[in-house]
Parts: structure tokens; sequence; C-alpha cells
């Protein structure tokens, strides 16, 4: 499958529009004993954002607490992608 298709199919599926993110991201998971993950905010739309990490532990469906330049509040984590060398996360915002 030809990779320029997938990800044009991806973009088309998108309800928002993107921007590039800048900055440092901090998120907590709310479950006891969770520490802050450190990251960086890879983009950002107006219900959500993309940061990459190297926390492992997130798993689609948690909530955290997050905070960035551009906003705070809480977040329900939809994806977390792990690669060779690099994680990231894809969240929404929830309230």
């Amino acid at each position: 499958m030809n990779p320029l298709i997938t990800e044009q199919a991806i973009a088309e599926q998108r309800r928002e529009i993107r921007r590039q993110g800048h900055g440092s991201v901090r998120v907590r998971a709310e479950s006891p004993g969770s520490r802050d993950i450190q990251g960086r905010l890879v983009d950002v739309s107006a219900s959500g954002f993309r940061m990459a990490h190297d926390c492992s532990a997130l798993t689609a469906g948690q909530f955290v607490a997050f905070e960035h330049v551009e906003a705070k509040g809480r977040a329900r984590v939809v994806w977390t992608r792990i690669l060779d060398d690099s994680i990231e996360s894809g969240f929404v915002i929830a309230d």
C-alpha cells in the first residue's frame, strides 16, 4: 500500500485542523501512585493534542491531568504508538 495514500486518507478523516505544537507537555494519569510524564508537544487542535514522550505505560482510555503552553485540564488518551526509539500519544480534551 502506498504510504502517501494512507496518510491522505487519515488526514481526510480528521474533523479539525491541526497545527504544529511547540514546548513541553506534562501529563499525570488519574490513578494512585502515578508520576508526572514529561514530553514534547507535537501538534494541537481545538479538542486535543499529540505528544512525544518516553513512557510506554500510557494506554488508550486512561484519563490524565495535562498542562502545556496552550492549555491545561483533563484529557483522555486515545492512542499510544511505540516505535523503535520513540513513543507518541494522542489525547482528546475531556473538559
